[in-house]
């Protein structure tokens, strides 16, 4: 799981508003099916994901953006006054072609639960998204506008750290997807 991030501010009054956009974007790679290979087989040949040596057949990016505005008094003081926050999750899975009826049915039971793997990872950057959003929203008042900016990125860029965490939880508590019922035996 790899967790980019952009951040950035602008100076402009307007009222307190919080808001969090998502999108979530499905891609594939052809997986061909051959009658006298596992499915295991198949899927470890044809898949593109690969890291650490080990073969990964599905695969979820996510990326959280955040921007936020702030309010300046006269004497200088600054509040957040709205923050928009995007997250973006990217899922790559198998698109098996071919198949006997068998590995079929194997396949649509696999690819199922490989799907609803991938989709925990892109909760956990929801999570990472609407934290950052809230915590960002809930600044108190500084003293000037680049204590401010700077409190707010280091609030996206350490939620976005122990989101990461979260992930490596997350693949360790499901054994990768296993316990979730993606898993192929040899």
């Amino acid at each position: 799981m790899r967790i980019f991030f952009v951040a950035m501010w602008v100076a402009v009054a307007w009222p307190l508003k919080a808001d969090v956009n998502e999108s979530l974007e499905y891609t594939y790679y052809i997986a061909n099916a051959d009658p006298s290979r596992s499915l295991l087989s198949i899927l470890n040949s044809s898949t593109p994901i690969r890291e650490d040596g080990r073969f990964f057949h599905g695969y979820a990016h996510w990326q959280v953006e955040w921007y936020f505005h702030w309010s300046e008094k006269p004497d200088g003081r600054c509040k957040i006054s709205s923050v928009t926050t995007e997250l973006t999750c990217n899922i790559q899975l198998p698109k098996l072609l071919g198949a006997t009826s068998k590995q079929r049915a194997q396949f649509d039971k696999y690819l199922s639960a490989l799907r609803i793997h991938e989709l925990g990872h892109c909760q956990i950057g929801k999570k990472a998204a609407a934290t950052i959003d809230r915590k960002i929203l809930s600044l108190p008042e500084m003293n000037n506008c680049n204590d401010l900016g700077v409190e707010g990125n280091e609030i996206g860029y350490q939620t976005l750290r122990e989101y990461k965490e979260k992930v490596k939880q997350y693949d360790a508590r499901t054994e990768y997807g296993k316990s979730q019922g993606a898993w192929l035996d040899r």
